[in-house]
């Protein structure tokens, strides 16, 4: 089995990205840089699963991979055949605020990956894009073919120009790469700063929930195993350097992808259902519309599903649920 490095390893994702490669027999080198944009004791009890399940096949660095000297230190004494970058400042209401921080990390630590790709010579690069990319596009679903030059956060901003630089890497040095723009990924050791988190916390409370946009919102709710699903084929699937157009339209080494549930689900059922599972009525406080947000995303996904065989089987009556339940067990509710 391939070692893959994993960045952002004690992220929500890259937790179970490593989670799924270790079961299967491979081993995973995680970095981290383990920041404060939310409580660390999560990343660390994530990290702790994955030594407990895993043993010495996982090695964890605490590193900053938008600082290139330390980055090559760490992994100095490991060969790796492949790259699963998930690292990333995430968020786009933070970065109205902290522009500077997306900067280094989402722009400067992305090039920084390249180069440790292009460097290593691996044999296959996986990075984490975004739904946000798509903007205020009004044409859904939404598809990897449509036009990505608006974004309306400076989060948004830097994914696609995570898909720019990867594309000259590709045709520059025939890096086999694949983007996975990821819609509102959710479940189990999710992120506190996400909806379904604030919302379950809130209601637990007995607090009011900030519903924006009165509630006019939909998105494309994806539970975090067929998420980890489509990572692994793509992990698996580099794509050809063949000349043909990929998917994203490059004719170079590198495929853009949605990944997403294929069904945009109303902000009001997603209330119902927690309702259901809190037993807890939500009290709505409602809200404008925030800077950066769009008001419906909903994603093509045949383009992952002709190529790689990926097929969302979760709805949100399922997994809505299942995020309630571990919120309990985590938080002894």
């Amino acid at each position: 089995m391939p070692k893959t490095l994993v960045t952002g390893v004690a992220g929500f994702i890259g937790m179970y990205c490593a989670q799924a490669l270790l079961a299967r027999g491979g081993e995973v080198v995680g970095i981290d840089s383990l920041n404060d944009y939310y409580d660390p004791a999560l990343k660390h009890a994530r990290l702790a699963e994955l030594t407990r399940d895993h043993g010495d096949r996982f090695t964890f660095h605490a590193v900053d991979f938008a600082d290139a000297a330390a980055l090559r230190e760490a992994l100095a004494a490991h060969d790796v055949d492949r790259i699963v970058h998930l690292g990333a400042q995430a968020g786009v209401r933070y970065s109205i605020d902290h522009p500077e921080v997306y900067g280094q990390s989402n722009l400067i630590g992305h090039l920084n990956m390249l180069e440790l790709a292009r460097s290593r010579g691996v044999a296959h690069l996986v990075y984490a894009s975004s739904s946000s990319v798509y903007g205020g596009n009004t044409s859904v679903p939404f598809r990897v073919e449509d036009r990505v030059d608006r974004p309306v956060s400076l989060y948004a901003a830097t994914k696609r120009a995570n898909e720019v630089m990867s594309e000259s890497y590709a045709h520059l040095y025939r890096l086999p790469q694949t983007g996975l723009r990821f819609f509102t990924v959710y479940g189990p050791w999710g992120r506190p700063d996400m909806m379904l988190w604030i919302f379950t916390r809130a209601m637990f409370a007995g607090e009011p929930i900030p519903v924006f946009n009165n509630g006019l919102m939909e998105r494309d709710f994806t539970y975090i195993d067929d998420i980890i699903a489509g990572v692994i084929a793509a992990h698996d699937q580099p794509p050809p350097d063949d000349g043909a157009v990929k998917a994203g339209g490059s004719v170079a080494p590198h495929r853009l992808y949605n990944i997403g549930n294929n069904r945009s689900e109303p902000l009001g059922r997603v209330i119902g259902i927690l309702e259901q599972a809190t037993g807890r009525q939500a009290i709505r406080r409602d809200l404008p519309i925030q800077p950066g947000d769009v008001v419906r995303t909903a994603a093509d996904i045949s383009a992952i599903a002709g190529d790689l065989g990926y097929q969302p089987t979760t709805t949100i009556d399922v997994g809505v649920p299942r995020f309630v339940d571990w919120y309990r067990r985590y938080h002894g509710v």
